[in-house]
């Protein structure tokens, strides 16, 4: 990934199933991803949030010293619902704790919280708080309004894939994306566009790789993702862990077309 163009890596997010893996299992997925990315001058960014503002902030504490490491991704606290005054209150006592800044993840499918731009923008006034994955169901108000007032030195990264080239151009930094575990050359071409205002050839890309990212997505993720990669031989199993069960050999193989077409 980082050969083919990425700027670096989330170790620890949802696609790579952090929350079925043990102790042991994680410290070895940073330590493997935090070597690639010393050794290529590239970021790191851990997943490292939880439902519990104590439990976030001991597993930020534990990151200091990872090699590569720029940012601690935290996600909106899930399932208890809090309010949006308790989410940002969580989110400052993170930043407080926090041997690197945090990068928020906004996504309210899975967590049932969504955070406003707001709520967003008033977190963003800590030091510690540096940017966030929005992975708002589209470009919506809430995420032009984020967009429209963010300072320069917040980050707002695409997080829902096929609203990322929008995103960028109305003023995003980038992205975290889970499609551009396939076609990265071309997701990578694709947000270079929106940073540089080619809008056509952009656009080109997007609606090349609009296929793929629905592909993807047809069952819970990651199974299509693994069943992909395994098939590329890019991973030595394309098994998920319960409760996710493994994407159907029809749903692998439509976006193996949809991968080769847009290769």
């Amino acid at each position: 990934y980082l050969d083919a163009g990425a700027t670096g890596i989330v170790a620890l997010g949802t696609t790579g199933e952090s929350t079925a893996l043990t102790a042991d299992e994680k410290r070895a997925v940073i330590s493997a991803c935090a070597e690639a990315c010393a050794a290529r001058d590239a970021q790191l960014i851990v997943g490292a949030g939880t439902n519990s503002t104590a439990s976030t902030i001991a597993a930020v504490e534990a990151l200091a010293g990872t090699p590569a490491l720029v940012a601690a991704l935290v996600v909106v606290p899930y399932y208890v619902r809090p309010s949006e005054a308790g989410i940002v209150a969580h989110f400052r006592a993170v930043a407080d704790a926090s041997p690197v800044p945090l990068v928020l993840y906004n996504i309210a499918v899975r967590t049932g919280r969504h955070l406003s731009a707001a709520g967003v923008l008033e977190a963003a006034t800590h030091p510690n708080i540096v940017g966030i994955k929005q992975a708002a169901t589209g470009l919506d108000l809430d995420t032009l309004e984020l967009l429209a007032g963010a300072g320069p030195n917040f980050a707002v990264l695409g997080g829902e894939d096929p609203f990322l080239l929008p995103l960028v151009l109305m003023g995003g930094t980038g992205a975290i994306c889970a499609s551009s575990h396939v076609c990265t050359e071309r997701f990578v071409s694709m947000i270079e566009c929106g940073l540089a205002h080619k809008v056509e050839e952009g656009r080109a890309h997007a609606e090349a790789l609009l296929p793929v990212v629905k592909a993807l997505f047809v069952e819970p993720n990651p199974a299509v993702f693994k069943g992909v990669l395994h098939a590329q031989g890019r991973i030595p199993t394309p098994h998920v862990r319960l409760p996710l069960l493994d994407a159907g050999d029809a749903a692998v193989e439509a976006a193996l077309a949809a991968v080769n077409a847009a290769s």
